[in-house]
């Protein structure tokens, strides 16, 4: 898997825009690289999220209802909160074209956490980051 490349991407991921590019390096490389056919469904609205994708190469549709929300390509991320909470997914992700992801599941994420404890105040940093944000959408 091009790690370099999922470690750069992870860099823009607002969870782990306080962690160190050591701190990314560990965790692309407990990244698994997947590799799927246009069509494919990577998850469905609904169903409990175990796992954070990163899109290496190719295109994927962001679903909800049934209907395309938003379009997915190289270097966009999606399931980030999966890794911290196991809630229903509030969207489909299906690909539109071959696509290859980089998938962190939510268990080995855990164990990586035990291993690394500042680790999670870098996240909790990244949280708080994104959680202003949004807050500052909603007001707008």
């Amino acid at each position: 898997m091009r790690r370099s490349q999922v470690q750069e991407h992870l860099a823009q991921v607002p969870l782990f825009t306080s962690c160190s590019k050591r701190d990314l390096a560990i965790i692309a490389r407990h990244a698994e690289e997947v590799s799927l056919r246009e069509g494919a469904v990577l998850f469905e609205e609904g169903t409990v999220g175990d796992a954070f994708y990163v899109v290496v190469e190719g295109e994927a549709a962001v679903q909800r209802k049934g209907r395309k929300i938003h379009a997915l390509g190289a270097g966009d991320y999606f399931g980030e909160l999966a890794l911290l909470d196991a809630a229903p997914r509030n969207a489909t992700v299906v690909a539109t074209s071959p696509l290859t992801v980089a998938v962190l599941g939510a268990r080995v994420f855990a164990v990586l956490l035990k291993e690394l404890p500042n680790m999670s105040d870098k996240l909790l940093r990244g949280m708080a980051r994104r959680l202003r944000e949004a807050d500052a959408k909603s007001v707008q």
